[in-house]
């Protein structure tokens, strides 16, 4: 829903400032139409329905894995390609992974996203509009801004949808951003008041290694950007997740795990081990036993790693698959 339409709506309509708040309610709970909310008046919900839709996005598709995983591909107002992924857990989590952008201009070369033409910044209204277009199918308790895009680089806009998503059910401290180490915005996200989490999406600890698998790394080097992801712990006192995409013969050896292992102070950071999912790239995913073996060598040297559970990888789940798809064939 289009919040800023919304507000200018009610006030042109002369309606008291209370309004703007009963509807965003009953739209964070889930609510699929303006006819629900039964504590507004009939006219002013027929006045709503007409003049402010119900959501900035257009549902193009939606796939169902077998997992539980639901993606999503939308269309917004003009035309850009969005994506976001509802991922359904034993333990009873409902995760959200929400994109901040259409496209992504860092080219990480392992990312579908990448391959795909940059759009634009997504606003607030359009970030929320993915977790609401989910509440309105469930509950959901988790969120992690991992989908299309680099959130730092369209930060205002995802930290005013965050600032909303408790309504929706997922606290600050259960909401996690994930960049490529784009400091300016590691360095912002530890000024500002929410306990939001930090991810850095790692992929090498050797630079040169990291500048060919990222771009962005030419630009903000390794150790400046761990230097900003210290800077945060020790602000926020929360650790640092760091994402390690799990690379077969680029990034999985003995060597680069101790070398990671050195690299990053145990009570500052946690490493997630993330399986590839492929996306029709220059890379393959590493062995189940390459990366148990990864992940050991990381606890043996005091790193506390675990290995991702792969969602949704027959609905081609990961960050860009869908929209890049739906693109060829259009």
């Amino acid at each position: 829903m289009d919040l800023d339409l919304l507000d200018s709506t009610l006030s042109d309509l002369g309606q008291p400032a209370f309004r703007a708040k009963q509807v965003w309610e009953w739209t964070a709970r889930g609510a699929s139409s303006y006819e629900e909310m039964t504590n507004l008046p009939a006219d002013l919900r027929a006045t709503l329905t007409e003049r402010v839709p119900f959501s900035c996005l257009r549902l193009e598709r939606e796939l169902h894995a077998s997992d539980g995983t639901v993606k999503a591909l939308f269309s917004t107002r003009d035309g850009r390609a969005v994506e976001a992924v509802l991922m359904r857990y034993r333990d009873g989590r409902r995760s959200l992974c929400l994109s901040s952008q259409s496209g992504c201009p860092l080219t990480c070369t392992f990312c579908a996203t990448g391959t795909m033409k940059f759009g634009r910044n997504l606003t607030r209204s359009e970030i929320l509009d993915q977790a609401l277009h989910f509440r309105r199918i469930e509950e959901v308790d988790h969120c992690v801004f991992m989908g299309m895009g680099e959130p730092m680089m369209n930060l205002d806009h995802v930290l005013a949808a965050c600032r909303r998503l408790p309504s929706v059910g997922i606290t600050h401290r259960r909401t996690a951003i994930s960049t490529v180490g784009w400091i300016p915005g590691i360095e912002r996200l530890t000024a500002q008041e929410m306990p939001i989490r930090l991810a850095l999406s790692l992929h090498s600890p050797d630079d040169a290694l990291r500048s060919q698998i990222m771009p962005v790394n030419d630009r903000y080097r390794l150790a400046d950007v761990l230097r900003a992801c210290r800077d945060f712990y020790e602000v926020k006192r929360r650790m640092v997740f760091i994402e390690y995409v799990m690379l077969a013969g680029v990034n999985d050896s003995y060597a680069q795990a101790l070398q990671l292992a050195r690299t990053l102070e145990p009570w500052i950071f946690k490493v997630n081990l993330i399986p590839y999912n492929p996306t029709d790239s220059i890379y393959d995913g590493s062995s189940r036993e390459a990366i148990e073996t990864f992940r050991a060598v990381l606890e043996e040297h005091g790193i506390s790693a675990t290995v991702r559970l792969t969602r949704g990888r027959d609905i081609d789940a990961a960050c860009g698959q869908l929209a890049v798809k739906a693109a060829a064939a259009g």
